[in-house]
């Protein structure tokens, strides 16, 4: 079993930067693919961002490429979303989500993934 929570949104301008941090719980965080997921409303969730377990592929959404950087540190058993150059249609709920069976092209997919955070706001103005 394995827990997430997420933390780092808020509201930022247009432009700005912000971090996402996501702790997890389970000693076998480690070898678990985790991924990076928004909603914003009206919309259904999409993906973001996606590292494998032995952080040697990454997978983004092309909206989000160059500008947004997913990395994991094991130790700490925590994920991260470093959020770059932000624009107001990246204004979402974002949650990270992990799996212990994902591998490849399947982690862009919402429903390769077993567990999921809380969510966190991220807001950005124009």
């Amino acid at each position: 079993q394995v827990q997430l929570v997420e933390s780092g949104g808020g509201l930022v301008q247009a432009g700005g930067s912000l971090r996402l941090s996501c702790a997890a719980s389970g000693r076998t965080f480690s070898s678990y693919a985790m991924g990076w997921f928004r909603q914003a409303p009206g919309l259904e969730r999409e993906f973001v961002a996606a590292i494998n377990w032995s952080l040697d592929n990454t997978y983004y959404a092309d909206a989000v490429k160059g500008r947004f950087t997913i990395s994991r540190d094991n130790v700490k058993n925590t994920g991260y979303l470093q959020m770059n150059s932000l624009k107001p249609e990246d204004t979402a709920v974002y949650y990270c989500a992990a799996t212990p069976w994902g591998i490849g092209g399947s982690l862009i997919l919402s429903l390769t993934y077993d567990y999921w955070g809380q969510g966190t706001q991220v807001t950005v103005s124009s």
